[in-house]
């Protein structure tokens, strides 16, 4: 990933982030077409996009409750100390839990804020018990179990008032 910090994105190359993070497989013909453009630019446009690495990658968006990890929660954890070695040894052991989506390092009253997706409460039970609990450092947790998913996505706001654009 090149991260080109000197060149802004115009508008076209916005109009073609907007519409693939609504359909990652939308054609590139009719990319092309939605944004005005021939399929060999606009081809090439998303081809640069990826190389600069505006474009990190691609994913089929999951259903939850089908696959068995309707249950979000989001749990405060606080570790003993935050030395740079308690640190990195938590990120390595949080990045190997499967039922954790998000880990966040953030300033405050705790050290990290996760998202978890479980099947149930007897499931997130045994991950806080067995899991989280048992990663290095860690010395209190505090979670938050959602009740109605009011929105959630993975979208990000792309308008003009970006500082690349």
């Amino acid at each position: 990933m090149n991260h080109d910090k000197s060149r802004p994105i115009d508008k076209i190359d916005r109009k073609i982030l907007k519409l693939l993070q609504m359909d990652g497989r939308l054609s590139n013909v009719k990319l092309a077409q939605s944004i005005n453009l021939s399929p060999t630019p606009c081809l090439e446009r998303v081809k640069r996009l990826e190389k600069e690495g505006f474009i990190k990658g691609y994913a089929a968006l999951l259903d939850s409750d089908l696959l068995g990890a309707a249950l979000v929660s989001f749990i405060e954890v606080s570790l003993d100390k935050t030395t740079t070695l308690a640190l990195d040894e938590f990120r390595k052991a949080i990045l190997a839990i499967e039922e954790v989506q998000e880990c966040h390092m953030v300033a405050g009253g705790f050290d990290y804020l996760i998202k978890v997706r479980t099947r149930d409460m007897i499931h997130y039970r045994k991950f806080l018990g067995e899991k989280l609990s048992a990663l290095p450092g860690v010395s209190s947790t505090h979670t938050y179990v959602v009740m109605e998913e009011v929105k959630a996505s993975s979208a990000i706001a792309i308008s003009g008032n970006n500082p690349k654009s």
